[in-house]
């Protein structure tokens, strides 16, 4: 089924979202070059779960960012980001102990490469006992993401504990991305890892790409993936700039993505899975969901930064009402 579906979402979630991850500072050249031949850095900050509830917050969903930072400039500057985006942060842990992350961009004609320095971070050393704070207990819905599993033994056993009740017994739904990051995954544990956590997620979302790098070649197209992972409720399947797929059940839907002048590609996953858990929660149907993802990774995709500007609430609306023509020719 493809641009039809007009039903309303049948999901039972509820704001307010927690995302729980890694937030860190990131060091990238300005005006964008090569890094042995900049002159100047300029301070951002890159996190896939903060930009998820980042997103969400400009989409007046509530949102929560639950992580650990420094006690030290980086962490401050961090908090104080996510903070004006109206995200809420009192579930942030300070820890005087261990430093905020840190991430360096190399940008190049090949694409950009980013350099870590994380190993030892603050949130590398959050474990299970984070599921006993007040952020994680009340939340409507928490959000996940790949990466976490692979910053520390007790990072994943944080992350396992979260997707280690049935279904059915779970406090609230949880939404995992595989986010796949080879750079830290050097033991090859990942694609075993990755796909027993996809599995136990109520909604799923992963790249089509990043499942034939993981699981093989032989994963040609959203509904092979869907074969490997039949597990979760919702399973979303991003197919680059070309479409996403999402199956609910018995149901599949297939939108499009629109035409998008592509400034650089970091942060587009993130801000696609906030745009679709948005209009989910929004009650939006399918459809519309996979639409408004699309937008929201638009909105990465036009900027240097994790973050861009949405379309004028006008705008956004006439291109979630567009009929299946109009929006393929981007009216």
């Amino acid at each position: 089924m493809t641009e039809t579906s007009r039903t309303g979402s049948p999901w039972p979630a509820r704001p307010p979202v927690t995302c729980i991850g890694e937030t860190m500072a990131a060091l990238v050249p300005d005006p964008a070059a090569p890094l042995e031949g900049a002159d100047r850095l300029g301070v951002r900050i890159a996190g896939a779960e903060s930009n998820v509830a980042m997103y969400l917050a400009v989409h007046g969903v509530p949102a929560r960012w639950v992580s650990a930072l420094g006690d030290d400039p980086f962490g401050r500057r961090i908090r104080s980001e996510v903070a004006a985006s109206g995200a809420d942060v009192s579930g942030v842990r300070t820890d005087p102990h261990r430093p905020t992350g840190l991430l360096v961009k190399d940008p190049g004609s090949d694409g950009t490469r980013v350099h870590y320095y994380r190993r030892g971070s603050a949130a590398s050393a959050l474990t299970p006992d984070l599921l006993g704070d007040e952020a994680v207990r009340t939340a409507g819905l928490i959000h996940l993401s790949g990466i976490t599993p692979a910053l520390s033994a007790s990072c994943r056993d944080l992350v396992a504990a979260l997707l280690e009740p049935p279904v059915a017994e779970r406090p609230c739904p949880v939404s995992f991305d595989v986010n796949h990051r080879p750079a830290l995954w050097p033991d090859g544990t990942a694609a075993a890892v990755l796909l027993d956590l996809a599995r136990r997620a109520d909604i799923t979302f992963v790249g089509l790409d990043e499942a034939q790098a993981l699981w093989g070649e032989g994963l040609r197209d959203a509904a092979a993936v869907r074969d490997l992972l039949p597990e979760p409720r919702i399973l979303v399947v991003k197919d680059g700039g070309r479409a996403a797929t999402a199956f609910d059940g018995t149901r599949v839907h297939t939108v499009p993505a629109p035409r998008v002048e592509v400034v650089e590609p970091v942060g587009a996953g993130d801000a696609f899975a906030a745009g679709y858990l948005a209009g989910l929660l929004r009650g939006e149907d399918t459809v519309r969901a996979l639409r408004l993802g699309h937008l929201t990774a638009g909105a990465a995709l036009r900027v240097t930064g994790d973050h861009g500007p949405l379309p004028d609430p006008a705008r956004l609306a006439a291109l979630l009402d567009a009929t299946p023509q109009e929006w393929a020719r981007g009216e």
